[in-house]
């Protein structure tokens, strides 16, 4: 076999190098099971291919702002057996992604709704699809902020162009008036191009006072509720349970 120090600088200059993590593994396995030369090769592409689409959903997962944590893996359904997990897996199939349809969970504090949210985010990232999840209120104070320098349209056309866009705690916060009509730019830009996940402790009927024109308001959820289905969660409070059980298991031990 060549000296891998001869290799290198070729396979770098191909963008390849990430091969030579595996190349003398795969080229000893080759002699001991007697591979054909296309077989070799074949493994050692493999690998290559696995090594990046590794590091682009790693860098994804990053961007995302997704909690690495908050996962389908680590969601206890049967916490609350009024959640319809069958559904929501469903809902993890990401086909909304293609139908671009959005996707609201409403209910109060610590029900698992941005758990959830989020977990859902998390399977559109393995399946390649670019997501971002931000609180609704800093997301847009992010978006005014880039006037100060000159990049507020790159941020908003960011905004408007990822293909998964999870807002949390929607309706939580006022937005100021500038706020709003970037929200309403969002949503009208993103309707029938892109879904999007809604996460809000208030009622569905109190979403349009988040626009404080009327005629703004009718708009934007006419637009945004057109292709949408929406889960209300209720229940006790995953956070509020956790308290307790730590309480009791302290004044147990004492």
């Amino acid at each position: 076999m060549a000296d891998l120090a001869v290799l290198k600088p070729k396979l770098t200059r191909l963008k390849l190098s990430g091969m030579l993590d595996s190349l003398q593994q795969r080229f000893d396995e080759a002699v001991a099971q007697k591979w054909s030369f296309s077989d070799f090769l074949e493994h050692l592409l493999q690998d290559e291919v696995e090594r990046r689409d590794s590091k682009q959903l790693a860098y994804r997962l990053t961007k995302s702002g997704l909690d690495p944590h908050k996962t389908f893996e680590s969601f206890d359904f049967s916490f609350n057996p009024k959640i319809c997990e069958p559904a929501i897996r469903e809902i993890a199939s990401c086909q909304f992604l293609n139908d671009k349809e959005n996707v609201f969970f409403v209910g109060p504090s610590g029900v698992g709704k941005s758990h959830l949210a989020q977990a859902i985010g998390h399977e559109a990232v393995r399946r390649g699809h670019e997501v971002l999840f931000r609180r609704t209120a800093p997301l847009f104070r992010w978006i005014a902020a880039g006037h100060g320098d000159g990049s507020y349209s790159r941020r908003l056309k960011s905004v408007i162009a990822v293909p998964l866009l999870i807002f949390d705690d929607f309706g939580l916060q006022t937005l100021s008036d500038e706020q709003q009509n970037d929200l309403y730019e969002v949503l009208c830009e993103r309707y029938e191009s892109a879904s999007t996940i809604i996460t809000s402790n208030r009622d569905f009927g109190e979403w349009p006072s988040v626009f404080s024109n009327p005629l703004m308001s009718s708009a934007a959820m006419d637009r945004l509720v057109h292709h949408a289905v929406k889960f209300v969660i209720e229940g006790k409070s995953y956070r509020v349970e956790s308290f307790s059980s730590r309480q009791q298991r302290l004044t147990a031990g004492n």
